[in-house]
């Protein structure tokens, strides 16, 4: 996908990451990386996060003051309490689907501290 395609669904993450040129891990190039036992989790873990968008969109997604649209609550900058609060039992939730770090916290943590 385009650069600036829309990532919003769990498959179309995954899709997005096949675009690699080359990609090593332990100093061997790997083919497949995204299913690389190393690498796999992560991947797993980061889908999960779209899902729960779509599973739950209550949980995990919000209207954006911006766009005036539904976005995935980790790219949503928090205007109140209630978006705190949402935010905390969105990554809650995602901690006991995943039981592993989920590798989009520090983005959203930056996004809401302008």
């Amino acid at each position: 996908p385009p650069a600036c395609g829309r990532l919003d669904t769990n498959e179309a993450y995954i899709k997005s990451l096949g675009s690699a040129n080359e990609v090593y891990i332990l100093g061997k190039k790997v083919k497949d990386y995204v299913r690389h036992p190393i690498i796999a989790p992560s991947v797993n873990a980061v889908a999960e996060t779209f899902r729960l968008a779509a599973d739950n969109p209550e949980l995990g997604t919000a209207t954006s003051q911006l766009t005036n649209s539904k976005v995935n609550r980790f790219t949503h900058v928090c205007v109140s309490v209630d978006d705190v609060v949402a935010q905390s039992k969105m990554q809650r939730e995602l901690g006991q689907r995943t039981g592993v770090c989920f590798q989009r916290c520090v983005g959203m943590d930056a996004i809401n501290a302008c």
